[in-house]
């Protein structure tokens, strides 16, 4: 959605520049074009957080989940399903890609944590 955007003209990093404030794409377009109040990435991931959704999970892969959450309030990655991500830091520093998706189980349950860890970004806090 974000590509269709900006081929169409509409930079949703300059229109958030504009506002002065680091929200995810999503809260942007829907600030502009609804009047929804905005959470910024930092908001979103503390709500996250604060619902301790990840608790089913052992220590190493819930610190994976929590650096992947930093990375998205921080820099707004989008792309958090890309194991790619794994590779950068600060998961570099920790262990390998494939050690730390063993953190969860198999791949599928690394990508399933993901999907939920994505979802909850996006989910209305209690």
């Amino acid at each position: 959605m974000v590509d269709e955007l900006a081929e169409e003209g509409l930079d949703l990093d300059l229109i958030g520049k504009e506002l002065d404030a680091e929200l995810d794409p999503f809260d942007l377009v829907c600030h502009v074009a609804f009047g929804a109040k905005p959470l910024t990435r930092k908001e979103r991931a503390n709500n996250v957080r604060k619902r301790d959704i990840f608790n089913q999970h052992g220590d190493k892969a819930r610190a994976v989940l929590d650096a992947l959450l930093d990375k998205y309030a921080d820099e707004g990655v989008l792309n958090l399903d890309d194991s790619n991500i794994l590779q950068i830091n600060p998961f570099s520093h920790m262990v390998t890609p494939i050690e730390l998706m063993r953190a969860f189980g198999k791949k599928a349950d690394y990508q399933q944590a993901i999907h939920d860890l994505q979802k909850a970004l996006y989910e209305e806090s209690a």
